[in-house]
């Protein structure tokens, strides 16, 4: 269950079941409706305050201890303190206490000390000012204070505190701009309306006479939808009705832009908000080392319980027998994870993959190529002068076309002209004379005007409703913009209705080709379309663009017919869907242009190295599906014999969603039966190559429980066709539904693992639900950044950090926990051992200084080192060779038959070191002053002596065990190992040589000097520590030989004195026209 369902189950229930409605009634400026009109229902909503701390002063140290007792390791070591501290055992509390006390108090001053960040944040945007209006007049209070019907003013360059249904603004014509980076990621202006009956109310005094209600529906995440409707009283008893859509709406987060101030009134605030609602709370993270280390210790827990059990019940047994009430000898003592194993990425789009920088890069106008020099984002570049013409120019028949392409692209846009010198960069027209700068809720428009620009024709502004446009001799020509047909995802395309100042009316459109050419019916079209291929096959955003001229009784049927669809309460959509399908029939083709999406540096090599290594990589982004579409060509995500596949709206509408998903899962199955493509990632030729599309709206019916209750069946027959597939493509993704995607994966039945990367507050949500977020730093802030595991400032860095830092990482990690658990073993099961041989008193075997220091001081710092530093290959290796990360695929060493391996070499290497001890003090005498003598070394025997050569070999062993593992040496290496060693020597010389006076009983006292005095004691510990490490080497010798695994084969080839790889060569493949416009073409036919 998601956390919205959470929030309205939970909302339900506080508010009581019987006062639930699914929709809500807002009175603005909290004044009642006037008598006669409507019930007065007072409704009860939240204040204005965001929450996204984790914790409270209260509940910090219960919460956080319990989050941190979750860890298996920490709750074994808390067990294992108690047990040290209820019972009387041999070695003291703190030397598992003060261990544990450490860990978790410097984890909770880390977790405080960011939640705390949290709270200051937090505190911030609820204490930041609000001016509202109250008794007709400005006041100004704290955000957290706003309430649901306020009517707020926000200022330009201002945030919106909460959501807001617009009411006026300072332009005449009653819009107003807003950027939503934080929300959906895109950077680009939006135009909203305001109501129409509440426009023209400029003053603090007139819109506190506003007398209004709103009826909308209960708060939902969906960024993109808005339903409702505004009652306004007048003087006359009946109100008047207007509907509310999402052109109505400005979301908390969103900033104003080239607009003075609005008026709104807060219909969302608080947790309410869209931006709340697809906030994804912060949850504790773990490793896939982790997970694995938590396993062995429940296994390493069990073991140790069943050893306790044993020794328990045998020392009960033994002391049943008459004359074995004492023991042998009875005197006490007192004593990153997640980088590595990627297989899934989850990647935004706009600022991520690209830099969101649109050049103009061509057009095409009856055949005829027309490339102006580059121009990005109003700058012409150095050197760049005239006009660049390819092909023959037009003759003076097509010169008419040629204009009235020109002008369609400066009429047939959305773009707003703000004429300022020094806001957003002035952009200086080079035929105008003025300074202006466009901007428009789409990059591409932005790109084109300026590249037609550089044409000659220059777009000037939107006055009085007529656009104004600078030919080419320096004339301004005047359009009267009559309609506006808006671009939606599934038409592909976007209209306007213009007439000239002759009196000439034009509907201009321009689309995708796929929308286009199957609605003309004049233009050379073979040309256009050949151009277009071509372009596409670059990797280039392609338009098209057409015309017909309307007469009077046309126009006046048009009208009629967008008046009745406009006006509707049903159906709305739909009926202007139908309507535009009508309007747009018949066209005349003049054109197309080409405009480049520039992608991040080396954005296409990575992506290109994660598929070698064998990951999976999705893209998430709010945009329509032709622009992510040709960014994913672009980046090489889709492949120019990639099969695509729609899973769209579009689609559904035309067959059910039942009958599409299992249209396309025979589909991807047909050729792959029962592989799995986890190994191919789309790179094999012998296998089809299939890209996956879908929308925010398909993927939220796939996600919509079924009548029955269950989704289940749909889920999984979307996972099994994504499997199927190298490559897949989320478009017009809400930020939770991104969320959700990377969720579904994760919880798939493989249980993958999950990174996230983005750079806008819109990918906050997908980064914390990944097991691993990255957030990149980039033009959008620093919200994402702020919530990720790792920041990066270009996407191309992802490479170094997983396949080199990442991979090495992995070893070194996994290297250390299997490494700490066969030194453990090593070391505990002697003890055991030794239980059959001293009554089962729980007499230890090593002295407590032994004890306290083994895993302190004589065997941490060389695996402390080896985490650190360990490179088994070079970096230049890694990165020549992505596939070597495949080595490490779905925990590759962490595995149980690596764990059950370590865990037999701890016990056959333990069983060494005692019974090679043992035999060795096998025959005994008794000296003339009772002491216990060697026959066969001549050696004084005792109980610290055995337990001291056990100890010696096993920290030989152990050591020198690492250090046949370590591939990397530099002079630290050897200064660590072998200073280990020596340590070991000299630590044992001084404990056991000297009398210290602050003991009061020294039983190791001469007891090394004394087992090192015999020759042959010597000759033991040497053979023992050779015949422990003889199966590991006799391992490594078999497997390299026989069984080589890609990084071993490089090792190998480096050792030989080749310190470079052969080159890989990629798989021809078959060469394609088209790969999106084929894509496009496919969708035609259809």
């Amino acid at each position: 269950m998601d956390c919205s369902r959470v929030r309205t189950l939970v909302r339900r229930y506080c508010a009581g079941e019987e006062n639930w409605v699914d929709s809500r009634t807002i009175y603005v400026g909290h004044k009642e409706p006037p008598p006669g009109a409507e019930a007065y229902i007072l409704q009860r909503h939240p204040d204005n305050r965001i929450v996204s701390s984790k914790y409270t002063f209260w509940n910090f140290i219960p919460k956080n201890l319990f989050e941190q007792f979750r860890r298996i390791a920490n709750f074994y070591f808390l067990i294992i303190f108690l047990v040290q501290l209820i019972i009387d055992t041999p070695t003291s509390p703190v030397t598992s206490g003060l261990p544990l006390f450490f860990v978790i108090t410097v984890t909770a001053i880390k977790q405080g000390y960011e939640d705390w960040l949290r709270h200051k944040a937090d505190n911030a945007m609820n204490q930041c000012p609000v001016h509202f209006i109250q008794h007709g007049k400005l006041v100004r209070k704290q955000s957290r204070k706003l309430r649901v019907g306020d009517i707020v003013m926000v200022k330009e360059d201002e945030t919106f505190p909460c959501d807001l249904i617009f009411l006026s603004s300072s332009r005449g014509d009653g819009t107003c701009h807003v950027t939503t980076a934080s929300l959906d990621g895109e950077s680009s202006h939006k135009t909203h309306y305001a109501v129409q009956d509440t426009k023209g109310f400029h003053t603090e005094e007139d819109i506190d006479g506003l007398h209004a209600t709103i009826e909308c529906e209960q708060p939902q995440p969906d960024l993109y939808k808005f339903v409702g409707r505004i009652n306004v009283y007048n003087d006359r008893n009946d109100p008047v009705v207007r509907p509310l859509g999402s052109e109505n709406l400005l979301l908390r987060g969103a900033t104003l832009k080239n607009t003075e101030k609005i008026f709104g009134v807060a219909i969302y605030t608080g947790m309410e908000t869209k931006m709340a609602l697809n906030y994804q709370s912060k949850s504790q993270k773990r490793s896939a080392v982790e997970k694995s280390m938590n396993v062995f210790l429940i296994v390493y827990l069990c073991i140790l319980i069943s050893k306790a059990l044993i020794n328990t019940v045998l020392k009960y047994v033994w002391q049943s027998e008459p004359f074995r009430d004492e023991p042998w000898y009875n005197q006490k003592t007192e004593s990153e994870r997640q980088r590595n194993l990627v297989e899934y990425i989850f990647t935004d789009k706009t600022g991520t993959l690209t830099e969101n920088n649109m050049e103009f890069k061509e057009c095409c106008i009856e055949g005829h190529v027309y490339v102006p020099h580059a121009i990005c984002n109003g700058q012409v570049l150095p050197g760049a002068s005239g006009i660049d013409m390819i092909d023959s120019s037009p003759g003076t028949s097509a010169r008419e076309r040629e204009e009235l392409f020109f002008r369609a692209l400066c009429l047939c846009h959305t773009i707003q002209v703000k004429d300022d010198d020094d806001v957003d960069g002035p952009r200086k027209s080079p035929d105008s004379g003025k300074s202006c700068t466009y901007i428009s809720s789409s990059p591409d428009e932005v790109a084109l005007v300026e590249g037609i620009q550089r044409l000659g024709f220059t777009y000037l502004r939107l006055k009085d409703n007529y656009m104004e446009i600078l030919n080419r001799e320096n004339d301004v020509e005047r359009f009267e913009l009559l309609e506006i047909l808006s671009f939606d995802s599934v038409r592909r395309r976007m209209s306007v209705i213009v007439k000239s100042a002759t009196g000439e009316i034009y509907l201009f459109c321009k689309g995708a080709d796929s929308s286009i050419f199957p609605r003309v019916i004049e233009g050379k079209v073979d040309q256009i379309r050949a151009r277009v291929e071509r372009n596409a096959v670059e990797g280039l955003r392609t338009l098209c663009v057409a015309y017909k001229r309307l007469n009077p009784e046309e126009y006046e049927g048009i009208c009629t017919l967008l008046q009745a669809a406009k006006v509707a309460l049903q159906d709305r959509e739909k009926k202007l869907a139908e309507a535009y399908e009508q309007i747009e029939k018949d066209l005349v083709l003049l054109g197309a242009t080409a405009v480049e999406d520039r992608l991040q540096e080396k954005a296409a090599d990575t992506i290109e190295a994660l598929q070698k290594a064998g990951i999976k990589v999705w893209v998430l982004t709010g945009d329509k599906m032709e622009t992510a579409a040709a960014t994913c060509y672009a980046c090489k995500l889709f492949r120019r014999n990639t099969q695509l596949l729609e899973l769209t709206t579009k689609k559904i509408e035309e067959q059910s969603l039942h009958d599409v998903l299992f249209e396309l899962s025979k589909t991807v199955l047909r050729h792959s039966g029962s592989l799995t493509r986890d190994n191919f990632s789309g790179l094999s030729a012998d296998m089809q190559d299939y890209g996956l599309i879908i929308d925010g709206a398909a993927l939220s019916l796939i996600m919509k429980p079924r009548e029955d209750g269950s989704c289940g069946n749909y889920r999984e027959l979307f996972l099994e066709i994504c499997r199927n597939c190298s490559a897949v493509l989320c478009c017009r993704m809400a930020p939770l539904q991104k969320a959700q995607i990377v969720k579904l994966i994760k919880l798939s039945k493989e249980h993958p693992i999950t990174l996230a990367i983005g750079d806008g507050a819109n990918d906050v949500s997908m980064i914390l639900e990944a097991h691993v977020g990255i957030g990149v730093i980039g033009k959008e802030g620093r919200q994402a950044a702020r919530n990720s595991d790792y920041a990066v400032p270009k996407f191309k860095h992802l490479k170094k950090m997983l396949l080199v830092h990442g991979h090495f990482y992995y070893i070194r990690i996994s290297e250390l926990v299997q490494y700490f658990f066969y030194k453990n073993v090593c070391f505990i099961f002697p003890q055991f051992l030794y239980q059959f041989f001293c009554g089962f008193s729980q007499q230890t075997l090593y002295d407590t200084a032994y004890l306290t220091l083994y895993n302190i001081s004589f065997t941490s710092l060389p695996i402390l080192l080896y985490s650190l530093m360990e490179q088994h290959v070079s970096i230049d290796t890694l990165r020549r060779d992505p596939s070597l990360y495949r080595d490490i695929a779905k925990n590759a060493l962490l595995r149980w038959r690596v764990f059950i391996y370590w865990t037999f070499l701890g016990v056959f290497d333990a069983l060494v070191f005692f019974f090679g001890a043992y035999f060795m003090f096998e025959n005994t005498t008794v000296t003339s002053n009772g002491q216990i003598m060697t026959t066969n070394t001549h050696m004084i025997f005792g109980n610290w002596t055995f337990g001291t050569l056990v100890f010696t070999v096993m920290v030989f062993t152990v050591t020198l065990k690492l250090a046949l593992d370590t591939h990397y040496w530099t002079w630290i290496n050897h200064f660590v190992i072998w200073g280990s060693l020596l340590f070991y020597i000299v630590f044992s010389l001084l404990w056991g040589g000297i009398i210290w006076p602050f003991l009061n009983y020294q039983r190791m006292y001469y007891v090394f000097i004394q087992m090192l005095s015999s020759g042959p004691a010597w000759l033991v510990i040497i053979l023992l520590i050779t015949v422990s490490l003889l199966p590991d080497v006799l391992k490594k010798v078999l497997c390299r030989q026989l069984w080589p695994s890609a990084t071993e084969r490089v090792q190998s080839t480096c050792t030989c004195g080749h310190d470079h790889l052969p080159e890989l060569t990629l798989l021809a493949c078959p060469q394609s026209p088209s790969p999106w416009a084929m894509f496009q073409a496919r969708t035609q036919n259809r």
